[in-house]
């Protein structure tokens, strides 16, 4: 082969050798590209997003969970004793959303006290708003009211916080400086005593945030509830604005962690004994399903 021919092979195996160079590159440009949009695929959120999060509380009774009727049937408890329910409400607050990766939205406190009231339904619904867009697993919530809102100025008292509202079924308030009342459930049941009217109630008032200059009851809960349905999570975000129904089974304030019975405790107020009725309550809330 004549020799001039050798720089001639030699030029177009270096130009073989930069095809396949840059065609290499070129693939793996694509597939850094295409794995990138499938992880913003994968995530359904935009950070800088808001939306919106409600949470019904459905007051329930049992396995089974009948819908709770005040002043209607009668249930029987752990103890085997029944009774009729004429008044639930109690206090929810300081709520803290967790997302999938652990991170968490602190609720501003100053718009995160609610009072459920069985007899008024709608104050049994929550709706959170501006939350950033995410996917939420997690929601953790006290029963009952803090300490540093209880020993807060009236004037940053306001709402369902007013003690003015301390009326009627209302009355979440002690006037006489032990605060705010954060489980009030009452009733008739055969195994409670008879007032003078020949009335067989019972009354659970529970509260005591761990006293202001002293140590007292503290009868504070916090509750932890999965809002998630298998690996699905709550997402939020623009558009999306998920439902979580979650179910307070008002038999577990009789059996929680300790079976209580009307006989033994038919009337409760600033009482040592009220922390086994709220070491119970703790457990009535758990997730029926969230609607996306």
């Amino acid at each position: 082969m004549p020799t001039t021919i050798f720089p001639f092979l030699k030029f177009f195996k270096n130009m073989k050798f930069r095809i396949f160079t840059i065609a290499a590159l070129a693939a793996l440009t694509v597939m850094s590209i295409t794995a990138c949009n499938n992880d913003d695929d994968d995530d359904n959120t935009n950070p800088n997003e808001k939306g919106t999060l409600e949470l019904e509380f459905d007051n329930v009774v049992g396995e089974d969970h009948a819908n709770l009727i005040l002043n209607g049937p009668e249930y029987t408890n752990a103890a085997g004793e029944k009774f009729t329910v004429t008044l639930l409400n109690y206090y929810i607050s300081n709520i803290v959303l967790e997302k999938n990766d652990g991170t968490e939205y602190v609720v501003p406190q100053d718009s995160s006290y609610f009072l459920i009231k069985e007899s008024d339904p709608s104050t049994r619904t929550i709706k959170l708003s501006n939350i950033p867009a995410g996917e939420y697993t997690h929601i953790h919530f006290m029963v009952g009211v803090d300490s540093l809102r209880n020993t807060m100025d009236i004037s940053q008292r306001t709402g369902v916080l007013d003690p003015a509202n301390n009326t009627g079924d209302n009355a979440m308030y002690w006037s006489w400086n032990s605060g705010y009342i954060f489980f009030k459930m009452e009733g008739l049941s055969p195994n409670a005593p008879a007032d003078p009217n020949g009335e067989k109630k019972f009354r659970w008032h529970v509260g005591g945030f761990g006293g202001y200059s002293s140590k007292t009851i503290n009868n504070i809960k916090e509750v932890e509830v999965h809002v998630h349905e298998g690996d699905e999570p709550a997402i939020v975000g623009e558009g999306k604005a998920p439902h979580a129904h979650i179910f307070v089974n008002i038999l577990k304030a009789f059996e929680g962690e300790k079976t209580l019975k009307i006989a033994d405790l038919p009337t409760i107020h600033f009482n040592p004994l009220s922390v086994d009725i709220a070491n119970n309550y703790q457990h009535m809330f758990e997730l029926d399903h969230i609607h996306q």
